[in-house]
């Protein structure tokens, strides 16, 4: 079971992420949008999109720092530990609760207003129930463990085997010893990158960067009326013979 868990299912939810993209590109090259719902309903969204968005980079970092940077580097430039842990508890709260208040938005905004329930697809609420579920997993860690509770030290466990995982030598022992909610936020978390390719979030690897060095698109304004376009001859001769009015 433990092999099952902890090696089987990350390998096969990673395997789905690179083929789901590479057949999403090849058979569905239409749908890679966001297939934004802005022009049904943009109060709320204006708010929902910017606190979603900035939650969901800040807390990315932070996981990208906590499981792929050891430890032992952090000590090396000089990170005492009970700085980082101290920033990483409440960094990670504060982005969780904004991640959470701009997902909640989101979520009630799709349900609630008619319009944009009208076009959410079934691939739509398993994305946001995926979602809703790890980041509640996320924030119950953070805050319920660490700020609350007794703390967990999840880069001697976790981001160990995290990193195994890419080098193909996971530590599955560190995993069983992870407490339970840190257990199913990395198989939440994993089963998410499954569903990405699926899903409208595949729009984050179309990011407009060619905006950058593209040229400028210049308008220019006509000025006075447009002229009359002049029928050709051979038009005003089939119009006269198609009515019978040509003189024999």
């Amino acid at each position: 079971m433990t092999t099952l868990i902890w090696i089987v299912i990350p390998y096969t939810c990673l395997a789905v992420f690179v083929l789901g993209h590479w057949w999403r590109w090849r058979h569905d090259q239409f749908g890679w949008t966001t297939h934004t719902s802005q022009l049904l309903e943009s109060r709320i969204l204006r708010l929902a999109s910017p606190l979603f968005h900035l939650g969901a980079f800040g807390v990315i970092a932070g996981h990208a720092v906590g499981l792929v940077v050891p430890a032992a580097l952090t000590r090396w430039v000089g990170i005492p530990e009970g700085l980082y842990h101290a920033t990483a508890v409440w960094g990670g709260a504060l982005a969780g609760i904004v991640l959470v208040t701009g997902l909640a938005l989101l979520i009630a905004r799709r349900f609630v207003n008619r319009r944009v329930r009208r076009v959410t697809t079934t691939m739509d609420k398993v994305l946001y129930a995926a979602l809703a579920a790890m980041v509640v997993l996320g924030m119950a860690a953070t805050i319920g463990t660490n700020l609350l509770g007794d703390g967990y030290d999840y880069r001697e466990t976790i981001a160990v085997w995290f990193r195994g995982v890419f080098w193909f030598a996971p530590q599955t022992h560190l995993m069983t010893e992870a407490p339970l909610v840190y257990q199913l936020h990395a198989l939440g978390g994993f089963v998410f990158l499954a569903l990405w390719p699926f899903t409208r979030l595949v729009h984050v690897w179309s990011a407009p960067v060619a905006y950058l060095w593209r040229p400028y698109v210049v308008y220019r304004a006509r000025r006075g009326a447009p002229a009359a376009s002049t029928p050709a001859p051979d038009a005003v001769r089939d119009r006269i013979a198609a009515r019978g009015d040509g003189v024999a």
